[in-house]
């Protein structure tokens, strides 16, 4: 008997795949699908056994689609800018193009080892020159349109790591890398405008074929709000405090202004008496992240010792600053209305300020201003007007309406804001793409020309910020200099974002060889948009910036399409057997390789990863559920290997049984619900272990199988000269043969029979089995009185 071996089996069948390139996809043929999953930063610890649920899920699909006729593309590449290199770099005084190269080879090797189906030929790396290059010449078309800027603005500063932080990767007041807690600091930053793009972005995200979750995580982060500007005189100044509010209706009960600590006016607006105390809470009040700001905590806040005028009333009202109001939202300024807004109303009880109600609920219209006080205490749904002079009784949006016209353009208007501010993309390190920019003895900037692109990193020999905080880059004097029409200038220090490397290269895997543009367009045209893309992380940033891309470049001309992604799958994590999350930093992270090498192999790991649980949830690592899975496995083999020569040609499972796991596995890998697609193999394999296979049960189980059990599978095609076309189901077969006959005595049931719809016609055998059966004779006294069955019925009586 021949041992299931599965280092033997899958050394073979790499090496095939391999040397046939098996996997290498051409823009013609059939219908094309194209998957991937967001590619790995090739860390040094290598893959560890969560990368191989996120990749198994993509090659599965691209098995299944594959064996169906579809032309598919599954490419691979690596996100390999980034601090950790460069840290390690610092570190040990290894290049971190030199680790990288490392890393990479380390991943392709454990990639390799699981078999993925992979076309090797369409491998990118967003560090090598070749690749951003055209990272570069993707900026420069921006910058062209005004769409990469440059301006000072307060940004969180990782005073460990030396560099800038997106709001995205500040994660409770700390660096998402590191863990050290940030603080904020004044710089001149590069932006890319995707506000530009805000409501096509919010707008057509219904549309696609994401996750909910996602699709509420994205519209919840762009946060479209429609209001008012208005502008409120400052007391005894010519300068006005803008603000926003989506509650025109509310302004006759605006009793003070609240600035943000960051806001531009504040030094205008405050006091001798007020300096210190106002410098003083500004200044801890920025070291704040916004989270901290936001959590429903006691307010905290400092008057101005200024006074604005609201338009309306034009009453005087005190001017304030506090941390719950943001810079970064509106115009960092809101005209406080303690009597409809719970913040407001908090702040007001503290500090002793006016609240004023201004409107109530419309079904208490008729009801008198002393009978409702109480119930209309910061209620701040829309209503009828109260309190407001001449606007009294008329409702919410016809106040809004009145007011905005009797304010007038030079005070107020309509307006709309985001809670999604500018893509902030420069970044104080050195290993990234170089920003391609150069500034001229006036600081101005100026694009490199695209003949000079790459823009290539030198290599350095000590890779730490300077001490003002710029990049290594900027101890590269001779790289540092540059000629442009004629003219000296210095380069750009500064290097993008990784996020802008990976928000094209969707588009470069379809001609990642061409030299003579970002992207082929035939092919781009052919392939794109990607049909499926699969990861588990990145739910805004990364997803959201691709969106954007997408749609700047479709609007150039440069893209056929103006969604990259049709459909997202965003699965869960594999955990540590305790349930906590693998880290390096924890020791908890399991090899893939360790788990392959062990004796499993890899298509126990890829098959288990898939069957613990949907695919979409986390799951936990389990040593004995990973088992289970290799000895379904081996029973696979011994059915196809061991036991050709009890082969059946007649007596095999029936064909409603074949048929109804073609069907069932078949719609549940379509519909990604891998788990219950393996539980169908399993149940299908105990049946032919049951009733004996034929060589056809043999060939249906190898072809289902393939997609998770790869290797295995191909060995099982090889020997039975088949080959792997997916199987159809027959939909006459789901009909069953058998029906369930009902035995009941004295009206009771007792007893439950599967039994062949033929043998309803034979009455007498059909009395014999149900009195034969255990559950029935203990409810009876001797001979039954009489046994009841009507011709052709599934239900037999017994009276006793």
């Amino acid at each position: 008997m021949e041992r299931y071996n599965p280092t033997k089996i899958e050394e073979k069948w790499q090496k095939i795949w391999e040397t046939e390139q098996a996997f290498r996809a051409e823009e013609a043929g059939a219908e094309k699908m194209y998957l991937a999953e967001m590619f790995p930063y090739p860390s040094g610890a290598g893959l560890h056994v969560g990368h191989v649920r996120n990749f198994s899920i993509v090659d599965v699909l691209a098995r299944f689609y594959a064996q169906n006729g579809k032309n598919v593309l599954r490419p691979f590449g690596y996100d390999t800018f980034g601090l950790p290199a460069e840290n390690y770099a610092i570190k040990t005084g290894i290049s971190p193009a030199e680790a990288t190269k490392t890393n990479i080879n380390n991943f392709r090797k454990q990639a390799k080892r699981l078999g993925f189906y992979i076309d090797w030929n369409r491998e990118i790396n967003t560090s090598d020159p070749e690749y951003y290059r055209w990272t570069q010449w993707c900026f420069l078309q921006l910058f062209k349109k005004g769409l990469a800027y440059q301006k000072e603005s307060y940004q969180w500063w990782c005073p460990n790591d030396q560099t800038v932080l997106a709001n995205e990767q500040v994660e409770n007041g700390h660096c998402w890398r590191c863990g050290t807690e940030v603080e904020k600091k004044k710089m001149k930053q590069w932006f890319f405008k995707i506000t530009a793009y805000a409501d096509e972005l919010l707008d057509e995200i219904d549309q696609l074929d994401w996750p909910e979750k996602i699709k509420t995580m994205q519209k919840n982060w762009i946060g479209r709000s429609e209001g008012a500007n208005v502008k409120f005189k400052v007391k005894d100044q010519e300068d006005t405090i803008d603000i926003f509010t989506t509650r025109l209706d509310t302004i006759c009960g605006a009793t003070f202004l609240v600035l943000a600590p960051e806001h531009p006016k504040i030094p205008d607006l405050i006091t001798k008496d007020t300096e210190e105390e106002v410098k003083n809470y500004c200044a801890a009040a920025i070291k704040k992240s916004e989270i901290e700001r936001q959590e429903n905590k006691e307010k905290t806040g400092v008057f101005t010792g200024s006074f604005a005028i609201n338009p309306v009333t034009k009453e005087e009202i005190p001017i304030w600053i506090s941390d719950y109001v943001l810079i970064n939202y509106g115009d960092g300024a809101v005209m406080a209305v303690p009597g409809h807004d719970e913040r407001d109303f908090a702040f007001a009880s503290k500090y002793q300020l006016e609240i004023k109600t201004v409107v109530k609920p419309a079904e208490l219209n008729n009801q008198s201003e002393t009978q409702d006080g109480d119930t209309l205490q910061c209620f701040h749904d829309r209503g009828i007007l109260v309190n407001s002079g001449k606007y009294d009784n008329l409702t919410s949006k016809e106040a809004e309406s009145q007011i905005l016209s009797d304010l007038g353009e030079a005070v107020a208007n309509k307006k709309v804001t985001y809670r999604m501010r500018d893509w902030l993309i420069s970044r104080q390190r050195y290993w990234g793409c170089p920003i391609p920019i150069a500034y001229d003895k006036d600081g101005q900037p100026h694009a490199i020309p695209e003949d000079q692109l790459p823009v290539v990193l030198p290599e350095v020999s000590d890779y730490r910020p300077d001490k003002t905080g710029r990049s290594a880059l900027a101890k590269a004097k001779d790289w540092l200099k540059v000629t442009i029409d004629g003219e000296e200038m210095i380069r750009e220090t500064d290097t993008l974002d990784g996020y802008a490397c990976s928000s094209w290269y969707l588009w470069r895997y379809a001609s990642p060889h061409s030299t003579s543009s970002a992207w082929d367009q035939d092919a781009v045209k052919y392939w794109e948009p990607l049909d499926v893309y699969c990861g588990a992380d990145h739910a805004v940033a990364h997803l959201l910036y691709i969106r954007f891309w997408c749609k700047f470049f479709a609007d150039q001309g440069y893209l056929p399409f103006r969604e990259p992604v049709k459909k997202l799958l965003y699965n869960g994590y594999i955990n540590a057997p305790d349930g906590k999350k693998m880290s390096k930093s924890k020791g908890n992270v399991i090899d893939p390789l360790d788990v392959i090498d062990s004796g499993y192999g890899a298509d126990t790991l890829r098959t288990y990863e898939l069957f613990i649980g949907p695919y979409n949830e986390d799951a936990a690592w389990s040593t004995t559920a990973i088992g289970g899975v290799y000895r379904f496995l081996n029973r696979c083999f011994n059915l196809a290997i061991n036991q050709q020569n009890d082969r059946l040609h007649s007596g095999t499972p029936t064909q409603l049984i074949r048929h109804k796991t073609i069907k069932k596995v078949t719609e549940d890998i379509a519909n990604t619900n891998f788990n219950t697609a393996v539980a169908a193999l399993m149940e299908y394999v105990n049946e032919l272990y049951k009733t004996g296979a034929s060589t056809e049960d043999v060939i249906i189980l190898a072809k289902l199988l393939k997609p998770f059990a790869p290797h295995l599978a191909s060995e099982i095609l090889e020997k039975e000269e088949a080959d792997d076309k997916w199987p159809e189901y027959n939909e006459t077969y789901l009909v069953s043969d058998t029906v369930q006959l009902i035995v009941q005595v004295n009206g009771k049931v007792r007893a439950k029979l599967e039994i062949n719809s033929d043998d309803l016609k034979d009455q007498e055998k059909i009395k014999e089995l149900a009195m034969s059966q255990e559950n029935v004779q203990k409810y009876l006294n001797g001979e039954p009185k009489k046994i009841i069955m009507p011709k052709g019925a599934k239900l037999i009586n017994i009276v006793a």
